[in-house]
């Protein structure tokens, strides 16, 4: 995991756009700028706060996505909460690549002095639950989503003390 750079953005917009892996994310790709403006936001999130989205690489050094933490930066649900997410181009799910990052994120955010995260997570996306729960993540609270009306749910986690 590393840092994204600007080169990231353009790989981001390129191993997400597949309907796949856009299913819980409003079904395609956001435009390049849209990708330009998150890896520029997360650099600053990693110099502000020790934590981001980091951009994921394979073995070889490829990039297939992205895993990390940012403050929560919607005007409703868990606000002022640091939440956990992930990504990853379809070729690369299965292998337990975002599990493996998400249990590092787990670590530098609790390195970071954050108590607990929260994940936010659309009720039918059973691939995403699987990781909140393997990393010991209960449910907290089930809503619906302001703009989609979709059902959601948040998975809570202390880090401190833990």
């Amino acid at each position: 995991m590393r840092v994204p750079t600007d080169e990231d953005a353009v790989a981001w917009h390129r191993i997400f756009d597949d309907p796949d892996v856009m299913e819980f994310h409003g079904g395609r790709s956001a435009e390049l700028s849209v990708y330009e403006e998150l890896t520029a936001r997360q650099r600053r999130h990693d110099a502000e706060h020790g934590f981001c989205l980091w951009t994921m690489v394979d073995e070889d050094g490829r990039v297939i996505g992205f895993t990390g933490a940012q403050p929560w930066p919607q005007d409703w649900g868990p606000k002022g909460d640091i939440e956990i997410g992930w990504r990853l181009g379809r070729a690369h799910w299965g292998k337990g690549y975002v599990t493996a990052a998400a249990r590092q994120t787990l670590e530098r955010v609790r390195a970071a002095g954050v108590a607990e995260v929260v994940a936010m997570v659309n009720a039918r996306n059973t691939r995403s639950i699987a990781v909140t729960e393997r990393l010991g993540m209960r449910l907290d609270e089930v809503f619906t989503t302001p703009v989609s009306q979709q059902q959601g749910h948040c998975y809570r986690l202390p880090l401190q003390g833990a």
